[in-house]
């Protein structure tokens, strides 16, 4: 079985996959042309890590518009979380679970310093290139497969 995490987003979402035993499996950043994600590529690139026969269990950050966020910017939040949600649920029926920030940082006992998730998926996925600041999305991606992994133990 391959766990899949999805940290949404129309222009910085990213994807993590582990395998069973919790090994780094692979991720990468949500291709997205102009704050729309490119839904064939990413379902190529999803395909291209799990056999569909082998199956997935994917769960993605539930996430909501944010106050004070521009309706341009709610609209494209809103329509990359449902291109993503789609892509899921259609490539993998029954096996897509929304989770709360709160509660998959809860079980690892994070706060909202993004710095702490990254050093915990460094720490985790020692063969996962996350050198950079910006590979936050795909660490928190690794860490709510992660957190999926261990509630379906």
């Amino acid at each position: 079985m391959i766990y899949i995490g999805i940290d949404p987003g129309s222009i910085n979402g990213a994807l993590g996959a582990i395998t069973h035993d919790g090994s780094y499996l692979d991720s990468f950043n949500i291709q997205h042309k102009d704050k729309h994600i490119l839904a064939l590529v990413f379902k190529s690139r999803i395909l291209s890590i799990v056999d569909v026969k082998e199956g997935a269990q994917i769960c993605m950050e539930q996430v909501h518009a944010m106050p004070k966020q521009g309706i341009s910017s709610t609209w494209n939040f809103s329509r990359a979380v449902g291109v993503i949600s789609a892509v899921c649920e259609l490539t993998f029926p029954n096996s897509f679970t929304l989770v709360s920030p709160q509660k998959w940082k809860k079980h690892f006992a994070l706060s909202a310093d993004k710095n702490e998730a990254l050093d915990l998926a460094r720490k985790l996925f020692p063969k996962a290139s996350l050198k950079l600041k910006k590979d936050i999305n795909r660490a928190e991606a690794l860490l709510i497969a992660e957190y999926w992994r261990q509630c379906n133990a």
